[in-house]
């Protein structure tokens, strides 16, 4: 075996980041950071000008193959070996170095690679994988939330920021929300984001699933977002205990399929690290094994529900 063949990688089964990312919400999680990362405008201006993901012009593979593409590079930075991670975030960095845009409201021209552009998407993206997460009903306690929040400082060196001006818990990093928001706004490049998340455009034949499947997955990301940004976008939500029904509702019902069902889809990185590392690095956020040391009240398991997984009783 070589060294690579037992590489834990960048987290390891012993951190929050690696038992958590395994978990579905994610895909939800991942929605509510596009609506939140919009709502910047140069962050947004960025995307819409350097990327034709959300404007159609080569249909919905683009947008489609933009979002795997993220999936990839989060699942990548998670779960493959130290130097496939490294690798990535290389790419990453090299493509953004090129790359600039320019203001919606002054017309000055920026780099895509500004360090505050980039701390926004950090901070957008992990605070939506933990909110999710937590409100889906992983039982994160406020130790672990602000573990989580520190070890994706990593996540935030491979992209080119220093992890030390990077929120380390979770109070610095909602601290961090309270000083950007006013210069937040829902402009036409974050409503082109929003009407494509509504409705991305497919084959007549995925019409129907697309109505059945993905809106209510949307809906779900756009009413856990916080309400000042509901007020940004212009458009009501839910009451917040309905949205929290029913993302616990739909993380139940997603921790019902097989777990290794579910991680057979592309690119199957947590599969590959199992195989690495072996069956005890099998990730979830409901183990109870000291070495994954990721829950601190244990104690709480009334029953495995299917897929590695278990139902917690909850604190509300």
């Amino acid at each position: 075996m070589s060294d690579e063949d037992a590489d834990p990688g960048l987290y390891g089964p012993g951190s929050v980041t690696w038992q958590c990312h395994g978990d579905p919400v994610m895909w939800i999680a991942g929605v509510r950071a596009l609506y939140l990362q919009a709502l910047h405008p140069r962050a947004v201006r960025a995307v819409l000008q350097n990327s034709t993901a959300f404007d159609g012009e080569r249909g919905p593979g683009d947008a489609w193959g933009r979002l795997l593409r993220t999936a990839d590079f989060v699942g990548t930075l998670t779960y493959g070996t130290a130097g496939a991670a490294e690798r990535a975030g290389a790419r990453v960095r090299a493509v953004h170095r090129g790359l600039s845009a320019t203001d919606p409201d002054t017309g000055e021209s920026f780099p895509v690679d500004d360090p505050a552009l980039l701390l926004w998407v950090h901070c957008a993206q992990i605070d939506s994988f933990l909110h999710v997460l937590r409100r889906s009903g992983v039982p994160l306690t406020p130790a672990q939330a602000d573990r989580y929040v520190d070890e994706n400082r990593t996540n935030a060196r491979l992209v080119g920021l220093d992890p030390e001006a990077v929120p380390a818990t979770a109070g610095a990093l909602a601290a961090y929300f309270d000083e950007v928001r006013p210069r937040l706004a829902a402009g036409a490049d974050a409503r082109a984001v929003d009407d494509f998340l509504r409705a991305p455009p497919v084959p007549p034949y995925l019409v129907p699933g697309r109505n059945l499947l993905w809106r209510p997955l949307v809906g779900l990301a756009y009413g856990a977002l916080p309400g000042w940004a509901h007020q940004l976008y212009g458009r009501p939500a839910p009451a917040p205990r309905a949205v929290t029904r029913r993302l616990r509702l739909t993380g139940r019902v997603l921790r019902t399929i097989p777990a290794g069902l579910r991680w057979q889809l592309p690119p199957g990185h947590i599969l590959k690290a199992m195989r690495r590392l072996g069956p005890g690095s099998r990730p979830s956020a409901y183990t109870l094994r000291k070495s994954a040391a990721i829950l601190d009240r244990p104690g709480r398991a009334r029953h495995d529900d299917g897929g590695g997984f278990k139902t917690w009783r909850s604190p509300d």
